[in-house]
Formats: structure tokens, C-alpha cells, sequence
């Protein structure tokens, strides 16, 4: 009895060998090849999966870097005409607890350990030069921080209106990257004592003062760098929300559901008649 029945054991191992041995000998199937609606829906679903990854991941980091710094300078509300400065004092100021700010710095994520504060006073009213044909003309700043901008070492007569101390900064952040931001020029050209040149208050909080301002420049930072990026993502994933979910009215997928509970219902019925006729 042992042996008859580890022969058959034998021999079934054999068999399972053979047929193992066949289907690995045989040729592997290919693929079945993409239809052209298959691949468009491919190549489409990856370019609109990119592009929405793309989109929140330069949110990321434009908002901060750009949005943010002209969010905050449209809110502080400068005066759209230029008014005249004047530097009243510089201090050059070393250790992370007293510099809690800096008029201009190379850099918006470092600790700063050394920083210059440059406080100026200015007038209200707006700011005037006289060219060369004896015309008087308003002033305003260039965009940019190099020397194009000229300033003027003078003392304020007693007849002019001036506010108290004001902070001077590069920018509403006080910070920037080159070749945007030259710190060295900035400190130089507007660091001086009784040095004039125009420049732009807040309304809303008269101690800040910026060289440069624009709004139409902030307005379409905004709309480059936050608007256009988030309306794309957000297309783009609402696209691939109605490719892949099933977005039909409420009816229709209660319809749906019931007649599948339905069929399940029936399919189960019928299971259960045929194992009872099998019993009998």
C-alpha cells in the first residue's frame, strides 16, 4: 500500500513538472496593442496630470517669493506720486536682536546678524526738479535700484513742511536678490546725510517709505504669478475630476445602484434554487 500510494504521488509531481514545463515553453503572449482612443486618453491624462503638478508646485514658490511682496505693497497704499526725502540719519547696527529689520539686505531667509537702518523725513507734497529749460516737472523713481536715479546732498529749508522719521527700504520686505537688489548701491546713494531724492510714503502707515512704486507692476505680478497658475491647476484637475469620477446627477447613480442591487438579488435567488434542485 506504501509504495502504490508513493507512486502515485510520484507520478503526479511529474505531471505537475510536465505542464510547468510546457507553459514555460510556450511562446508569451504579446500585449494587446492601444487603440488610438486609448492612447489619446493616455497622452492627455499625463499632460493634464503635468500640468496641474506643475501649476501647485510653482505656487509654491512664486507666492511667497513674488505675490506675497506685492500683496502687502498694494495694501500699504503708497502715494501714486513721488514727494521729496531727505536722509536724516544711518546706523549700522550688528547682532540678530537689533536687527530685526534692515532698509536693504541681499537675501530673505537668512538670520540677520549685521543690517543698516537709514531714516529719512519727507513732504507731503509732490516732488518737483527744474530741467534745463526752467520748467518744473515731477520726478519719479526708476524701477530699478542702479544708478539712473540721481540724488542730491542739500539742507531743508526752514519753510518746508517735513514729517517726522520715516524708514527707508528697498522694497515693502526690505529684502531681495540680485540683480534686483544692490544693497551696496542702495546704501551709498541713499545713505547719506541730508541726501534729497524721491520717494513714495504709505498712507496707510506713514513711517515706511519705498524709493520705487508702481501699482500696475504689482497688479500684473499678481495676475501672472498667482492668477494665471491657479486657474490652470485648478482646470486642469477639474478635467481630470470628470474624466475619472463619476460626476452624473444624483438620480442617476441611485438608478444605477438599485438595479445592481437588483441583479444581485435575482442572481442569488437563482443560485439558491439550483443548489436546492441539486439536493433533491
Amino acid at each position: 500500500m506504501r509504495s502504490s500510494s508513493s507512486e502515485l504521488l510520484l507520478d503526479q509531481q511529474q505531471e505537475l513538472r510536465k505542464r510547468k514545463l510546457l507553459e514555460l515553453a510556450q511562446p508569451k503572449k504579446k500585449p494587446p496593442k492601444r487603440t488610438c482612443r486609448e492612447r489619446i486618453w493616455f497622452y492627455t491624462t499625463s499632460f493634464l496630470a503635468m500640468t496641474a503638478v506643475g501649476g501647485g508646485s510653482s505656487l509654491l514658490f512664486l507666492v511667497p517669493l513674488y505675490v506675497d511682496p506685492a500683496i502687502s505693497t498694494l495694501a500699504a497704499d503708497f502715494a501714486p506720486e513721488p514727494v521729496k526725502c531727505v536722509t536724516t540719519r544711518r546706523e549700522e547696527l550688528c547682532g540678530i536682536l537689533n536687527c530685526t529689520w534692515s532698509s536693504c539686505r541681499e537675501g530673505c531667509t537668512s538670520d540677520m546678524y549685521s543690517c543698516t537702518h537709514i531714516y529719512v523725513m519727507y513732504t507731503t507734497a509732490p516732488y518737483y526738479t527744474d530741467d534745463d529749460d526752467g520748467n518744473w516737472t515731477s520726478t519719479s523713481t526708476s524701477p530699478s535700484t542702479s544708478t539712473t536715479t540721481t540724488t542730491t546732498t542739500t539742507t531743508p529749508s526752514p519753510g518746508e513742511n517735513f514729517t517726522e522719521d520715516a524708514v527707508l527700504l528697498v522694497n515693502i520686505k526690505g529684502c531681495g536678490y540680485p540683480p534686483e537688489v544692490d544693497c551696496d548701491n542702495f546704501t551709498t546713494m541713499y545713505g547719506k546725510v541730508n541726501a534729497e531724492f524721491p520717494c513714495y510714503y504709505s498712507r496707510e502707515n506713514r513711517t515706511v517709505v519705498l524709493i520705487h512704486y508702481d501699482r500696475e507692476e504689482h497688479v500684473a505680478i499678481i495676475i501672472h504669478y498667482f492668477a494665471v497658475p491657479f486657474i490652470v491647476t485648478l482646470a486642469t484637475s477639474v478635467v481630470l475630476c470628470v474624466m475619472y469620477c463619476d460626476c452624473r446627477c444624483g438620480s442617476e447613480r441611485d438608478r444605477r445602484r438599485r438595479r445592481a442591487r437588483r441583479c444581485a438579488v435575482e442572481d442569488a435567488r437563482v443560485a439558491l434554487l439550483d443548489c436546492e434542485e441539486d439536493r433533491t
